[in-house]
């Protein structure tokens, strides 16, 4: 909602000056606070807010800054292999051998170039994603509601809070509703906090026990209220302890953990490798130096240290990509989750459908269905009864309906700057823009029958219930689910009198309007109040009169059947949760071909039913729609699917969903609607509230767990096959096939370029034509394995057999190991490709849909050229051009690993060991 202008209005307050922020708002009076605040409890203006935030700025805690290039340059040496290569350089400066003690300086700092760029791309992209996500704030402004930036928060704003929300600020509490608080954050105390706004509190009260206030951070676990915002930004509770919030490492993601505890076990065995080579270079003469230098140079070669910065980098693409696609990742284990992912329990308003409710029928008692025109959030059309001319009781009966609907509403619908704007929950809204065709506008019946005392719609109640005073008399209005209101009637209404209730001709019309999609709202009202003493409750609630039925219709997204039909493709059963009737639920489900028949629907009565874990696991089991559920429900469901050997994925908006969104293996919060308690519960945000968007969120999702596996696959086969190479030379009693100088360099042309550029892959396209990943197999599978061991005996015997074959012709062994180093570099260029895809064939890749692999392996294989051709280089490496006829050569032979690789990938396609297609190999 954009900021108003300010009416005149006498009852907002339009201060210049503002005082200083009271030190204990809890030992103060509500209205003690609004006067001290200069405030009114119709809220400040605009301009008094603009005013303020100059003068306390924006109510935000700073955030932890990332470190600084110079830090990120710098952390690129800590590490245990670096420590070995700082040695290396430090003892050939010792024994003076300049020339390799510059070469490794060279390629420490060129590592450390490399991993910077990288680390701080990564770094940049995740502070972006960050920025996506914003919290809104409800406040009184010019005496409406409004919602706001959390951030624009000012001391002195009327803040309305409702459950699902996080507090912005700390907030002197002036009304309340059963409102509790979940604390957790300030105090560690597990347990909901219930507040009572007419407190007054001794000023040394401790922090937990000012139950007239609450704190910025904690939650809104349920019930209302509103309050003053006392404190914004550091002056608040949270603000006190915020450095050591913002300073607060961040746990790093499961996988990357677990790169790293490979990568560290890979560093054990080649550690004992080298030791070995050692051993044997040592008895054939060969002197410290170069046995050292050696080791230093296989160990950094075949350790895949760069893997997890590499990683990262996939990662942070990914997720970027996503973004793209309205999808931001809170947690990276998603990533992985999301591969796997075989069950969608997802929502309907505004998932499903387009979260734009309309009222399009009115069913009265006497039968009579009324067609109401217009779309949308705006009060554009009319009521039409299926007659011609409506008598005035008809018409008396309408206004009543419509005075209820207001009455019972907490939504708002007003002009602003010319154009109609809204605010609050959908229905409440459709039932405003219902009312406003009907010409009974909310700001005039507000004043005219003022509220006494209310019951706010909560989802464990189903209905919103408000006790009026109506001239000398107080009545109750309520509206809300048919089947909760209809035991509250005794009566129903009829054009000019009210008759005993048909229970069975309601029921019935509830049936019909439910059964072609319509969403029912059902209407009452009485002349009722609770006994002086009582506070108005739901057990008041008796002896009512219905008047009418609301028919409301939610369009579907137009993308939302294809996104369904494209999960099925994908192995991913669909579910719809929703808290409507069963047959609107499952006429909606048949037109978006999740279900078809009434086999298909479990309703919460059917779950609280049930006495045991099997009967609830025999009734989801085939369950497509789940119709009048709880939030609470939701995560009984989860946890079922699960049992049932389900991977899950769940969407929720509000609070009382964060249970199941947390239970779930994926939960999904919803950025539009979702409530700050979902939203932070959540591994994922879909920003646009969209179906389609969490079907993207899977295909991206397998997309960059494949790019993570494919980066992998590289680094672990190259090394590796550097290691075959040097033990068939060892074994064969032949010098090494390579200097200490020219495996690094190896690793530097190959490791440093390909292995981001691989990261940056785009899905092959049939993503969602496969079924999920096991959630249990692991990334080193038998087919990486397998992939694994095929190209690296591969490169390895390959280029052990050049070495071998050059020095039987007679070549030096200078000329030796220049052709095998060259032939190296060639394989890995080539091997490159192979790794774009685990099953598909390398020449059905264009290599224009990844330029920046493309043109990075060009880059890669131009730099070595180059060293060929520069003196001091070339003497350091002791490497020198070759002839293109040569050169030709050496790429022929390099692939040789193309062919295994493709007859590799044929062989598992028709072992049928995988989920892909022949016909996709070829």
């Amino acid at each position: 909602m954009s900021n108003p202008q300010a009416p005149d209005s006498h009852n907002v307050v339009n201060s210049q000056t503002t005082s200083s922020l009271p030190e204990a708002p809890h030992a103060l009076s509500g209205d003690a606070i609004v006067k001290l605040l200069n405030s009114s409890k119709s809220g400040i203006t605009t301009e008094d807010a603009e005013s303020r935030l100059q003068q306390y700025g924006p109510n935000r805690l700073p955030r932890a800054r990332p470190p600084a290039l110079v830090m990120i340059f710098l952390s690129q040496f800590v590490s245990p292999l670096i420590y070995v290569l700082v040695a290396a350089a430090i003892f050939s400066v010792v024994i003076q051998e300049w020339s390799d003690a510059a070469f490794v300086t060279g390629v420490l700092l060129i590592n450390a170039i490399i991993g910077t760029i990288q680390e701080y791309s990564a770094q940049r992209a995740a502070t972006a994603l960050q920025q996506l996500v914003t919290t809104q704030s409800r406040v009184l402004r010019n005496g409406d509601t409004f919602e706001i930036d959390a951030g624009d928060l000012v001391p002195g704003d009327i803040l309305l809070l409702e459950s699902g929300e996080k507090i912005p600020a700390d907030v002197r509490l002036l009304s309340t509703h059963e409102l509790e608080i979940d604390e957790s954050l300030l105090t560690g105390e597990s347990e909901s906090v219930l507040k009572k706004a007419d407190d007054l509190l001794d000023a040394d009260t401790f922090l937990g026990d000012r139950r007239n206030m609450v704190f910025a951070g904690t939650m809104v676990e349920h019930g209302r209220g509103n309050g003053i915002v006392v404190a914004t930004a550091m002056s608040t509770e949270l603000g006190a302890i915020a450095s050591d919030v913002i300073h607060g490492e961040s746990a790093k993601p499961p996988l990357l953990v677990r790169m790293e505890t490979f990568t560290h076990r890979i560093a054990i065995f080649v550690g004992v490798a080298a030791l070995l080579m050692a051993v044997v270079s040592f008895s054939r003469g060969m002197s410290f130096h170069e046995i050292f230098m050696l080791s230093v140079a296989l160990a950094v070669s075949v350790i895949p240290e760069g893997l997890p910065v590499a990683l990262t980098v996939a990662l942070a693409i990914g997720m970027r990509r996503m973004a793209k696609r309205n999808v931001i990742i809170r947690r990276l284990l998603a990533v992985e989750s999301l591969g796997s992912c075989t069950y969608i329990a997802t929502d309907k308003t505004g998932t499903l459908t387009v979260n734009e409710l309309t009222a399009r029928r009115i069913c009265f008692p006497n039968g009579d269905s009324w067609k109401i025109s217009g779309e949308g959030m705006e009060p554009v059309g009319d009521i039409k009864p299926p007659h011609a001319s409506p008598s005035y009781k008809e018409i008396a009966l309408l206004e009543r309906l419509s005075l209820a609907s207001i009455l019972t509403n907490d939504a708002f619908l007003g002009m602003h700057d010319h154009q109609w704007r809204h605010s609050g929950d959908a229905v409440d809204v459709a039932l405003l823009v219902m009312s406003h065709k009907a010409g009974i506008v909310k700001a005039q019946t507000i004043n005219a029958f003022p509220e006494v005392s209310t019951l706010p719609f909560e989802s464990e109640r189903l209905f919103s219930a408000s006790l009026n005073q109506i001239g000398d008399r107080r009545c109750t209005f309520v509206k809300g689910a048919f089947e909760k209101l209809l035991p509250m009637c005794s009566a129903m209404a009829l054009p000019g009198q009210d008759v005993a209730i048909d229970t069975s001709s309601l029921e019935q019309q509830a049936n019909d309007l439910a059964g072609r999609g319509f969403r029912v709202i059902a209407i009452a009202s009485g002349d009722k109040e609770p006994p002086d003493g009582e506070a108005f409750a739901g057990q008041h609630l008796h002896g009512l009169t219905m008047l009418g039925l609301v028919g409301m219709i939610d369009p579907l997204r137009a993308e939302a059947k294809e996104a369904v039909a494209a999960c099925r493709e994908a192995g991913i059963e669909v579910a719809m949760v929703t808290g409507d009737h069963p047959s609107t639920a499952l006429a909606i489900a048949k037109k978006l071909g999740m279900a078809t028949d009434e086999e298909q629907i479990v309703t919460g009565p059917q779950l609280h039913a049930a006495a045991s874990e099997q009967e609830i696991n025999q009734l989801t089991r085939h369950a497509h729609v789940f119709a009048r559920v709880e939030p609470s429900q939701k995560l009984d469901i989860v946890r079922s699917l699960q049992r049932n050997g389900h991977f899950v994925a769940v969407s929720g908006d509000g609070a009382n969903d964060a249970p199941a969104l947390k239970a779930a293996q994926v939960g999904v919060a919803m950025g539009k609607s979702g409530t700050d308690v979902a939203r932070e519960t959540a591994d994922i945000i879909i920003t646009d509230d969209n179906f389609n968007s969490i079907v993207s969120s899977i295909e991206e999702g397998r997309i960059a767990y494949a790019n993570v596996r494919k980066v992998i696959f590289l680094l672990i086969s190259t090394g590796a096959a550097e290691l075959v190479l040097f033990t068939l030379a060892l074994i064969s009693g032949l010098p090494l096939p390579l200097l200490a100088v020219q495996l690094l360099w190896l690793n530097l042309v190959t490791n440093g370029i390909q292995d981001v550029a691989l990261a940056f892959e785009p899905g092959e396209g049939d993503e969602l034509r496969h079924p999920p990943r096991p959630p249990k197999e692991p990334i080193f599978n038998r087919l990486m394995i397998e992939r694994v061991i095929s190209s690296a005996l591969v490169i390895g015997i390959v280029a052990f057999y050049l070495y071998k074959t050059l020095l039987d012709w007679g070549y030096t062994l200078d000329e030796a190991r220049n052709g095998t180093l060259l032939l190296m570099v060639l394989f890995e260029n080539v091997h490159v490709f192979n790794c774009r895809s685990e099953t598909r064939s390398i020449f059905r890749h264009n290599p224009m849909r990844n330029r920046i692999l493309l043109f990075g392996t060009a880059i890669a294989q131009l730099i070595h050229i180059g060293a060929m051709y520069t003196p001091w280089i070339s003497d350091v490496l002791k490497i020198q051009p070759v002839s293109l006829q040569h050169w030709f050569s050496l790429l022929g032979l390099a692939l040789s690993v193309v062919v295994i690789m493709e007859l590799q990938k044929l062989w598992w396609l028709r072992s049928g060991k995988t989920n892909h297609k022949f016909s996709e190999f070829i």
